[in-house]
């Protein structure tokens, strides 16, 4: 019984907003929880792990509703993150390599799992059956079992009886796999580390283990490349952290993966079979390599999305799925006023200052709504929409399709608009032409960002943007204009701009964020680099960088790809004149068309630093294009610097304490 690893098991909180509990039970079970006398939930069960110094069992138990001839089993899937985590890095995976996960599982379980002398159910999609463990091949991954006396079986199909299941039992070998086994419960504490112990290994070749992980070449450790990612994916997507189109994605691409991996297997299996030189093997070879080049690419966008900065960096571009309604027929264009209540003063006040009519101008038809959700909703091409002073909560999108007016009657602090529940963005833009004014936005609960720019131009003036994720996300082909704004909070990126945009950024503030500005340079060649302006901002208290440039690894080797090549490929490398940052400043701005404008020096170190760094980026960025053209065949590329510069001006911007600095480069 006595074993030298202990397991945690207690229902202690983990993370914050960390879920409860998974679901509970194998496959379609439902459980009901029994609360042992045993089980304690203060203080950290880890600590405890000599059962001698704590009798009874301290795992919780549930039984199978309607089924009253099973035992009851013991509930292990209730783990929290933390507890998860501490097992594989603790005692099951520590530091070794993919190549070595079934050897360090198997000398895990050898030190915690009972190697016989109890009882499980035997679980698999068509049928339960009881069954007892006489052995363990621990190499294996296998338990050792006969059938219980009486022979207690439960069978979805009603052609499928007890008699099957020996003959099935038999064709095994009597050894079933230990994933598929929930063990018996057993109030006296000798089986948790067994029940446990199993459930970690179900655990993780159910949501952690992949087929094509053991052909990974070992870079560094396991845990730290491919268990923590996917563990931490696993329980986000549980707490409603990652949105659902995202999640669709990932198991779609998983689905792929498998399969393409499987074709790649089969093929590499049936050139074992061919002689050497023949037609057949050369047509398989180029089947491989395709099948090959497919997997690596479905494996990188995995990888994407399990890593948990990258998943903020590359986020889900989720297309706005809201139609234009355009002009009414009629070409009327209407004011909707927002408002809780409507008072004398207050009409009058609106009658004076945004209802007067010029006179001659033909009388302009009010609408009246109490929420700004169904304002917009209401909206035409044109129209224009003003909120009252007041708090408004909502509890869907704001999805603005046509090109009209938001705009607050009276200061931001006075205008706000709360948006409540998961799931969605709070404003979504696709309009050709939206302008947004003077309301301040508080965001909530929310899995995607404050708001979203699909398309077309927006512009945000004199507003307030206080974030709980992603802040505003700047999308292929959109363009986003913010005046004298403010922007705080977001766990992600203030501002994502995506390629093939077009942002520019005054007089406006962004704080307190993950990253300030976060531009991604995509690796591929069909995407254009963004246009940005960025003039006097101030980014500060940011905990990373208050700009950050992503971009594909590839450029951080391209120059020493390059070095012995061409005069005419060195020269996009060279830097400018001067290590002096005002000098730099003024030929980057010579070359590229970049405007600037003198400022303190305490203004342009900033600014400098992200001149500089674009230099070099555009410089790389254009040689990769020059060396993919020229293996096209096509002669023509542009060797001007800046040609493909991502700033049209940017002047009189402050940097201030932000954690890791006022530029920096991700490499992905």
């Amino acid at each position: 019984m006595g074993r030298t690893a202990c397991l945690a098991a207690g229902a202690e909180p983990g993370r914050d907003g960390e879920a409860a509990s998974e679901a509970q039970g194998p496959g379609r079970w439902a459980a009901d929880w029994v609360a042992p006398s045993g089980l304690s939930q203060d203080g950290d069960s880890s600590s405890d792990c000599s059962r001698e110094d704590s009798p009874g069992s301290r795992l919780p138990r549930f039984v199978l509703q309607g089924k009253t001839h099973f035992p009851e089993m013991f509930q292990t899937s209730h783990l929290l993150f933390y507890e998860r985590f501490s097992a594989y890095q603790d005692y099951i995976l520590a530091d070794c390599k993919a190549s070595e996960v079934r050897e360090f599982t198997a000398e895990f379980l050898e030190k915690v799992l009972e190697p016989s002398g109890w009882r499980a159910v035997w679980h698999t999609n068509v049928f339960e059956v009881l069954v007892e463990v006489t052995d363990v091949d621990f190499t294996a991954l296998k338990a050792v079992v006969r059938l219980t006396d009486p022979c207690l079986c439960e069978s979805h199909v009603g052609t499928f009886t007890a008699e099957c299941v020996r003959e099935l039992l038999e064709l095994k070998g009597q050894r079933l796999p230990l994933q598929e086994l929930w063990v018996v419960f057993d109030g006296s504490g000798a089986l948790d580390q067994t029940a446990l112990a199993i459930e970690h290994v179900r655990f993780f070749y159910q949501h952690i283990w992949r087929s094509w992980d053991e052909e990974e070449e070992d870079e560094y450790d396991y845990f730290v490349r491919c268990v923590e990612p996917r563990l931490r994916l696993h329980y986000d997507i549980l707490e409603d952290r990652v949105p659902s189109g995202l999640v669709a994605d990932y198991r779609s691409l998983l689905a792929q993966c498998e399969g393409v991996y499987r074709s790649f297997l089969n093929l590499r299996s049936s050139l074992s079979a061919c002689h050497a030189d023949s037609e057949q093997e050369n047509v398989s070879m180029v089947q491989g390599l395709e099948l090959y080049s497919e997997l690596e690419q479905l494996k990188q966008k995995l990888k994407l999305i399990e890593n948990p900065l990258l998943r903020y960096v590359f986020g889900y571009q989720k297309n706005s799925n809201v139609q234009a309604k355009g002009a009414r027929l009629s070409g009327q264009k209407v004011t909707h006023i927002v408002s809780s209540t409507m008072v004398t003063g207050l009409l009058q006040a609106l009658l004076r200052d945004r209802l007067c009519q010029e006179p001659g101008a033909e009388d302009t038809e009010v609408q009246f709504h109490s929420d700004p959700l169904s304002a917009v909703s209401a909206c035409y091409e044109g129209d224009r929409v003003i909120v009252c002073p007041g708090r408004y909560v909502v509890q869907g999108a704001i999805s603005i399709a046509d090109s009209i007016e938001l705009e607050g009657y009276g200061l931001p602090d006075d205008i706000v608009i709360e948006k409540r529940g998961k799931g969605d963005t709070f404003v979504d833009c696709s309009g050709a032409d939206v302008r947004i004014s003077c309301v301040k936005f508080i965001q909530h609960d929310a899995v995607e960002g404050i708001l979203v720019i699909h398309r077309g131009r927006t512009t945000v003036e004199n507003c307030v943007l206080q974030c709980e994720t992603t802040g505003v996300t700047v999308r292929t082909s959109a363009e986003l204009v913010m005046k004298t704004s403010d922007l705080c909070g977001a766990k992600g990126a203030g501002v994502e701009i995506y390629p093939g945009s077009t942002c520019s950024l005054s007089d406006s503030g962004i704080h307190h964020c993950r990253e300030g500005i976060l531009i991604k340079d995509f690796l591929d060649e069909h995407y254009d680099l963004p246009k940005i302006s960025l003039v006097n901002n101030i980014i500060h208290n940011n905990e990373g960088y208050g700009v950050v440039l992503v971009k594909p690894r590839i450029f951080s080797d391209l120059q020493e790809h390059a070095q012995g090549g061409a005069e005419e490929n060195k020269a996009p490398k060279a830097q400018p004149r001067g290590e002096d940052p005002e000098e730099l400043m003024e030929g980057a701005a010579r070359k590229g068309g970049l405007r600037t404008r003198p400022g303190p020096p305490g203004q342009l170190e900033g600014n400098c630093e992200i001149v500089s760094e674009l230099v070099a980026a555009s410089a790389q960025k254009g040689q990769l294009r020059k060396k993919r053209l020229s293996e096209l065949g096509i002669t023509q590329a542009d060797d001007t610097l800046m040609s493909q510069g991502l700033f049209v001006a940017i002047a009189e911007n402050q940097f201030k304490w932000n954690g890791k600095g006022s530029f920096g480069t991700f490499l992905f």
